[in-house]
């Protein structure tokens, strides 16, 4: 048997550098690179191997571990999950700042490849820099932590264990229903130890994404479901784009007159202004979108994961009343809220079914006209949103409003966390499929600057922009430098108002009179964050950087720095000072936050009762 001498970390890359997926007969490179941070634990072993062996895998340098797999998360949804990017770092604090990232993917069902350094295999210079001792397990580490933010874990203790460690990667990172984070923590010692591989171990891989398709059965079984059902309603989550099933879904809407509600993931999966889009469901949706969930005597869920802001803490639907039929890939998820399960790849699915329910001649039995009065309400209340003139300044719903109507529709924005997510998702005129890419599975405040990097990895054509709040910015924005170094251009859109504003509203719609949530000086006379709001100036720090940057105060300015941005080359920021509290909220829309039984203010103990009412009007499970 031919073999060929390497170190593991060598070998690792050569077998990453050849390996393919095959989606629908189309083969595609399915690791595009290596973004990293080098430290001891990492440098002399697999840096080495990016600088002397890459092939033609491209090293992408991080500027934080945190920020690099968020982009390579990114870059693996912009895809549909067809390329990823593996992220390498040293041991310790270094690999332990990718484990945010690693939950961050694997709540989102994205692949991400991560290779942190660890504790020397052999123990020999034990304890290293850096290292983690925990006395009473001596085989525990730092990378440790990743195993319940991991969908795969394993550590190579030995150069020939990669070989089948990198087997049982593969087949997580390409499993359409159980993706997610993979970790393989590499002892540095191992890293740099040689083993003689067989040389068909490097042999090009192709692996076979194949679409589950429906059992004739379940297909039945669904149709069956659905040919009762009156008033139906689709709730299209992420699988719609990730199975590539956006012509099909609006295919099959249209065939049996059914609306259509988005989750946040599911965004995008249908033009805004299609008569069957009522928009989004949910804590953060639509007036017409709710109203319907709640008439709604059948939710057929494709490819959702049914989270609380999807299911309004499972108030959105009536309990004991509401059917579900759920069509998603992932048999955890098909289970979700008791529902009949049609365990299928989303556009196999969809396909079949339709074809069963045109078969029996099915059609939803909405009045006529009643779908088109719902969605011409919510579209006026949006242009009014949109039209929002605030006494004081920009409001958030109105700077959105001159952002959606003068980037191109082919645009990309990213978002993550913060108030920007709800607004954007009841509001936001989508007129493409991906071109909204939210994380709202982790919702992770730093995701905003770095994930809009990795989409302008995966989509370098298209215009990038990245919409966050001041407080994400400060968390996180790292990869804006990153962006620059590789010249691939973003637009980060700064939305100001002063701290964190979406928790400030939450807790003060819960009782509180507001505390600790804005950036403001400590004041002498209360001894707490209530003195004046701290001037900070985000236009100058992002030019610090090298970015370009502009600042917006007004409607004019704001569509004026919007076109010069467009014409940018590099990377700019267009900071937007807005009125705090302008988002929206409400709509018919519920989310559970606990709040105390007892407390010394009246307000707090009025609100758990508040709280305990709606509990008892949702459903238990």
């Amino acid at each position: 048997m031919k073999t060929i001498r390497l170190t593991m970390a060598q070998a690792l890359l050569a077998f990453l550098d050849n390996q393919y997926v095959s989606v629908d007969g189309r083969e595609i490179k399915f690791v595009r690179g290596v973004m990293g941070i080098f430290g001891h634990g990492n440098v002399t072993g697999i840096g080495e191997a990016l600088e002397r062996r890459p092939g033609e895998l491209q090293y992408v340098q991080g500027k934080n571990e945190q920020g690099m797999a968020h982009a390579a998360t990114a870059f693996a949804k912009q895809n549909n999950r067809t390329q990823i990017y593996a992220c390498t770092s040293s041991i310790g604090p270094g690999a332990l700042n990718m484990a945010t990232a690693a939950a961050t993917a694997t709540v989102n069902r994205i692949p991400v490849l991560l290779l942190p350094g660890d504790n020397f295999a052999s123990r020999q210079p034990d304890p290293v820099l850096q290292q983690l001792e925990v006395a009473s397990d001596y085989t525990m580490s730092a990378v440790d932590a990743f195993k319940p933010v991991s969908r795969y874990w394993d550590r190579i203790v030995r150069p020939e264990q990669l070989m089948t460690a990198v087997l049982q990667a593969m087949r997580v990172l390409t499993d359409p229903a159980d993706t997610g984070a993979v970790t393989l923590a590499l002892p540095q010692d191992v890293q740099a130890e040689a083993y003689d591989y067989p040389a068909d171990f490097f042999a090009k891989r192709v692996h076979r994404i194949d679409r589950r398709p429906p059992s004739k059965d379940a297909v039945k079984r669904a149709a069956e479901l659905v040919a009762e059902a009156k008033r139906p309603l689709i709730v299209a989550g992420g699988g719609v784009h990730y199975s590539g099933a956006t012509r099909e879904l609006l295919g099959f809407a249209e065939a049996f007159g059914i609306p259509v509600a988005e989750t946040q993931a599911g965004k995008s999966a249908m033009p805004w202004n299609h008569p069957l889009n009522m928009g989004a469901l949910g804590v953060t949706g639509s007036l017409s979108a709710n109203l319907l969930a709640k008439e709604a005597d059948l939710v057929i869920g494709v490819g959702t994961r049914y989270s609380d802001f999807t299911t309004s803490s499972k108030s959105a639907f009536r309990p004991g009343e509401v059917k579900v039929l759920n069509l998603n890939v992932n048999g955890a998820d098909a289970a979700k809220l008791d529902g009949e399960a049609m365990t299928a790849d989303a556009r196999e699915g969809l396909l079949a079914l339709r074809e069963e329910l045109e078969r029996r001649g099915y059609r939803a039995q909405y009045a006529e006209g009643e779908l088109d009065r719902r969605k011409d309400v919510w579209d006026r209340e949006v242009d009014r949103l949109y039209g929002d003139a605030h006494p004081h300044g920009l409001s958030q719903t109105r700077a959105l409003g001159i952002i959606n109507e003068t980037i191109d529709p082919s645009a990309v924005v990213v978002c993550a966390a913060g108030s920007l997510p709800g607004d954007l998702h009841r509001l936001w005129r989508s007129s493409e499929p991906k071109t909204y890419h939210m994380e709202y599975g982790f919702s992770c405040m730093g995701y905003e600057v770095s994930g809009a990097f990795g989409v302008a990895l995966a989509e370098p054509d298209r215009e990038v922009y990245a919409l966050v709040g001041d407080g994400g910015y400060l968390m996180l924005h790292s990869e804006l430098v990153t962006s620059l170094q590789e010249n691939r251009k973003i637009t980060v859109l700064l939305f100001d108002n002063h701290g964190f504003q979406c928790i400030h509203n939450l807790q003060r719609g819960h009782g509180s009179d507001g505390f600790g949530n804005e950036f403001r000086y400590r004041s002498p006379q209360t001894g707490r964050l209530t003195g004046d709001y701290m001037p900070i100036d985000f236009a100058a720090h992002a030019r610090s950087l090298g970015a370009n940057a502009y600042k917006a105060t007004t409607p004019e300015e704001l569509k004026e720095a919007l076109l010069r941005a467009k014409a940018e080359t590099v990377s700019t920021l267009i900071e937007i000072p807005v009125v705090p509290g302008t988002n929206t909220s409400g709509y018919e829309s519920w989310w559970r936050v606990d709040v105390p039984e007892v407390s010394v203010s009246d307000k707090v103990t009025e609100a758990h009762r508040e709280m305990q009412a709606k509990i008892r009007e949702a459903g238990s499970y």
